[in-house]
């Protein structure tokens, strides 16, 4: 395998992206995992720091591991304007990418609720939204809204639902004696709608009122998809490789500093994916693209990416499988013994020894060139 172009990627794809949603998988699949049991060895302020990052916020604020959901969604809207191109381009009719379109959103949602437990057929305590579910509806969206629109209309259209949601959001308000414009979990219109429409049970475990990934939050998170969709555009341009990252990176600075401007009177929330949320989980995501960008597809540093590659070319298998192969008793199985000997860091070197089994799954499916797609 050449350190410049690794044989077994297609031409046409952006290493840079493959890279990066592997970066992205790597926490999900146990790398945060296996970071966070430092801080119990250590107890030191950078572990501390490290396994803070590694939990999400109860409400307001950002940590590291609140951008890994929008990162993955950003991802989606950056890989869109490629492959509705390239449908167009083999000829493929627009029913024809609708009816494709349609078939991996119906994909996605299935597969999230039987993540949700949908074959236990226990509808009383089920819960409908979920990570999967959210991904399929705002890719559905997302990929109509490309299909139909020029490039002006999407970027107008991301910061109208940025607007509209701020607009709804503040001047909505639910308690006799609730300071005016002020977003509380307990009374906000996400809460409202969640508690009204959602069919099935709101699991306790989430910020209590609304689910994480419930119904009007789900609007602003297209907008996250949009956000991507406008980077892919960006990198599909004509322009000087160099500048694209150039521009990417500024995006990403110019966001996070509007969010964070926005955030003083608009709260950057998770939970309820506030606008400025958006763009500040969006414009780590464009500072990260920018520099994946430049690293693997400018600089051809493609070896160096491999190990996230193998990852980020089967992101579903990775999310879907461990919920019914458990790789720690694989791991288990082979380092158990071994781990009885590493004193304090057996916890590490197990949770180590389980994304080690995950990786070298995704390894096999590299090898075989089988890349699982919906």
């Amino acid at each position: 395998m050449s350190d410049r172009q690794p044989l077994t990627i297609p031409q046409s794809r952006v290493a840079s992206i493959d890279a990066l949603r592997g970066f992205d998988m790597f926490w999900i699949m146990g790398g945060g995992a296996v970071l966070s049991k430092l801080h119990p060895i250590y107890g030191r302020p950078w572990t501390e720091f490290i396994q803070r990052q590694l939990t999400h916020v109860k409400w307001d604020g950002f940590r590291f591991e609140d951008l890994i959901f929008p990162l993955f969604l950003f991802i989606v809207g950056a890989v869109l304007p490629f492959s509705l191109t390239r449908r167009i381009e083999k000829g493929h009719r627009k029913s024809q990418i609708h009816l494709k379109i349609f078939q991996r959103t119906a994909v996605l949602i299935l597969l999230g609720l039987i993540m949700n437990g949908l074959l236990e057929l226990n509808f009383d305590k089920f819960r409908y939204a979920g990570v999967l579910q959210r991904i399929g509806i705002c890719y559905g969206i997302a990929a109509l809204i490309v299909l139909h629109t020029s490039i002006r209309a999407q970027a107008i259209i991301f910061g109208t639902i940025l607007l509209l949601y701020w607009v709804a959001l503040m001047s909505w308000t639910f308690l006799p004696g609730q300071e005016a414009w002020k977003i509380t979990a307990e009374a906000c219109l996400p809460s409202y709608i969640d508690q009204l429409l959602l069919p099935g049970h709101i699991l306790p475990q989430y910020y209590g009122y609304g689910d994480n990934e419930g119904i009007l939050s789900t609007l602003p998170a297209v907008g996250t998809v949009l956000m991507g969709v406008l980077a892919g555009h960006w990198l599909r341009s004509n322009n000087n490789p160099h500048r694209k990252a150039q521009v990417l990176l500024a995006a990403g600075l110019v966001s996070l500093t509007a969010g964070y401007l926005w955030g003083l009177q608009f709260p950057v929330v998770k939970v309820i994916w506030t606008s400025s949320y958006v763009l500040v989980a969006g414009g780590w995501s464009l500072l990260l693209l920018g520099m994946f960008y430049w690293l693997v597809d400018v600089k051809g540093f493609k070896k160096g990416a491999f190990f996230f590659i193998v990852i980020g070319m089967n992101p579903i298998v990775i999310f879907f499988v461990p919920r019914f192969i458990r790789f720690d008793i694989a791991a288990d199985y082979f380092i158990g013994g071994v781990s009885q000997y590493a004193g304090m860091f057996k916890d590490v070197s197990l949770a180590l020894g389980a994304f080690a089994a995950k990786w070298l799954f995704l390894w096999l499916l590299y090898k075989k060139k089988m890349f699982f797609k919906v």
